[in-house]
């Protein structure tokens, strides 16, 4: 496994092994499955601001079909790696698409769901936190190193915390749920900054 690929256990799966072999088949590219996990981070965002804006049911269905889009993002992350890798349909500008929908997933995610806890200021700063993660891996791999994938915040993290906060928040304190989740994905994000740059930083020491 390439050491700038993020380890997957679910990569390995038999469900996602047959999904990936049927869109290698198909006419999708993994270009197009990157572009619909923007898609779906603007679906999530538009789900979140309608739980802010909403109540009652309407607030329930929409953080339920928001986390709905986190996971849908997170399969769309799968399985354009596989096709692209795996099934031998890489293309030349695949780079770009690999990471530029990530970072605009991020914050589309997590901007959303600062305006469901009612707080955008915090979902602004998750979300650049979120940003500053992958910059200090890019930037490691800019300078030879394998990429840095560690936590305890990395994108999976994130999503899962982000996940589980907005179901629970569907049927509970809405606000306050979004609020904690938030600030929980804001801290660990940040932690996670300070451990790669500190590995960077002893990896650019020792070379």
């Amino acid at each position: 496994m390439s050491a700038n690929r993020r380890p997957l256990n679910s990569r390995d799966t038999a469900w996602a092994r047959a999904l990936a072999a049927r869109l290698v088949e198909s006419r999708v590219t993994p270009n197009h499955i990157s572009q619909a996990s923007m898609g779906f981070a603007a679906l999530g965002f538009l789900l979140y601001w309608g739980a802010g804006c909403t109540g009652g049911f309407l607030q329930f269905l929409c953080l339920i079909l928001a986390a709905a889009t986190v996971q849908l993002r997170l399969l769309c992350n799968l399985l354009d790696g596989m096709v692209a890798i795996e099934g031998g349909r890489s293309a030349p500008t695949g780079p770009f698409w690999n990471e530029a929908p990530d970072r605009a997933a991020d914050i589309l995610f997590l901007a959303g769901a600062g305006l469901a806890a009612g707080c955008p200021a915090l979902g602004l700063a998750a979300a650049a936190l979120a940003v500053a993660t992958a910059y200090i891996r890019e930037l490691g791999r800019a300078e030879g190193f394998p990429a840095d994938f560690s936590g305890p915040m990395a994108k999976p993290h994130r999503m899962a915390a982000l996940t589980l906060g907005s179901l629970i928040a569907a049927f509970y304190a809405t606000e306050w749920v979004m609020t904690l989740t938030l600030w929980i994905i804001a801290l660990g994000t940040a932690a996670t900054i300070l451990r790669r740059s500190s590995r960077l930083l002893s990896s650019l020491n020792a070379r």
